[in-house]
């Protein structure tokens, strides 16, 4: 049996392929699958897939730029002339060889050539949409889908047919489930002498989160433990400035790491009170199924501003409070902080809310279809 897996490059792609893959390991533990993975290239897809004994592909993906200027315009030729359809050929050739029984497609602009190119070789193709609003490469590759996985309530999720679509919510991984707080103390050197709260700012990080952070920093240590994930990009700069604005006293408070790995992030998401994240889908369903009170920050750049969308859908029964950027003042944050911490009965109603919204069995539910289907 085979099944290839593909997806554009950002975590939000590939670690619900990484969960996906690990139920379908579970459920069939049969020495004749084999599990592909095929997209752009790109290092931090594949040291995770190749951790998972995942058989890595890579090929041309183009993508769209909506943001305007003439360089973004030759771009744009460029890839839709060039890179896309160089990609649909590579990967019709690759999966002509390959032989899949079945594509299970994560979106964006990555998944556009292989999705192709499986449905004109006629292999069935499973897509998921992560957000309330799909990206321009999922529109268009719905029609090519026999079933739609959505993340988001069916009747939120918007511009996918409504017929193909099915509520399983966004794969996470179960051992994400399983963090000891204990743990994270010993090898983060937490005191928890104080509430502590965990900063993350995605895979790429989020440079006007850590602007904001760095700005009240001394502030935020007086009633807070801080664990802030600043990106890898990021790391340099923002370890430079926050050692001028803390004191020596100040600074067991503040644990600052450019990304937490997936043992480091389950201890500590178990060690945190409050979380405070981007508004990926990821990033949301993680926080559900984990039942803890968040601050989302939706990216205001996210394409179709899908994350704005995300973030509401799931604050809206109470399970989390959104600030906007556009409301980001360093202030107004530290206030909003404070209010949560000093309020256990929001923090409960905020947690209860949560885990009413949260679907752990995500991958679990789609890589029964999968082999459903297939068996």
């Amino acid at each position: 049996m085979k099944i290839l897996f593909t997806g554009g490059g950002t975590a939000g792609h590939i670690l619900p392929i990484i969960a996906v893959s690990r139920e379908i390991r579970r459920l069939y533990q049969k020495e004749n699958l084999k599990l592909y993975y095929l997209g752009p290239n790109d290092d931090f897809t594949s040291i995770l897939l190749s951790q998972e004994g995942i058989y890595i592909k890579t090929i041309l993906a183009g993508k769209i730029r909506r943001y305007p200027g003439i360089k973004s315009a030759f771009q744009n030729i460029f890839d839709v002339f060039f890179k896309i359809p160089l990609g649909i050929l590579q990967a019709f050739f690759i999966i002509f060889f390959t032989a899949p029984d079945l594509i299970f497609s994560k979106g964006g602009y990555g998944a556009l050539p292989p999705t192709i190119a499986g449905w004109i070789l006629r292999v069935p193709i499973f897509l998921h949409e992560a957000d309330v609003v799909p990206g321009l490469a999922n529109r268009f590759l719905g029609r090519f889908a026999k079933e739609i996985f959505v993340s988001f309530p069916i009747k939120t999720t918007e511009h996918l047919p409504f017929k193909k679509m099915i509520l399983t919510g966004n794969p996470i991984r179960r051992e994400i489930l399983q963090g000891d707080s204990q743990k994270a103390a010993e090898y983060s050197k937490l005191t928890r002498e104080k509430p502590v709260i965990l900063i993350l700012g995605g895979s790429q990080g989020a440079q006007r989160i850590n602007n904001v952070i760095l700005e009240i920093l001394p502030a935020l240590l007086a009633d807070f433990e801080i664990i802030h994930q600043c990106g890898e990009k990021n790391f340099k700069q923002v370890s430079v400035e926050a050692k001028i604005m803390i004191n020596k006293n100040m600074e067991k408070y503040y644990h600052l790491v450019p990304f937490l790995k997936e043992e480091e992030l389950k201890n500590i998401y178990a060690a945190s009170q409050i979380i405070v994240s981007r508004a990926g889908a990821s990033s949301i369903f993680e926080i559900a199924a984990l039942g803890k009170p968040s601050i989302l920050i939706p990216l205001t750049e996210a394409a179709q501003n899908h994350q704005f969308k995300n973030a509401y859908a799931f604050a809206e029964n109470g399970a989390s409070m959104v600030i906007e950027e556009l409301n980001l003042t360093p202030r107004f944050f530290l206030e909003k902080l404070k209010f949560l911490i000093s309020r256990p009965d929001e923090m409960e109603k905020m947690r209860q809310a949560a885990l009413e919204f949260a679907k752990p069995n995500a991958a679990r539910i789609i890589a029964e279809y999968i082999l459903g289907y297939l068996i």
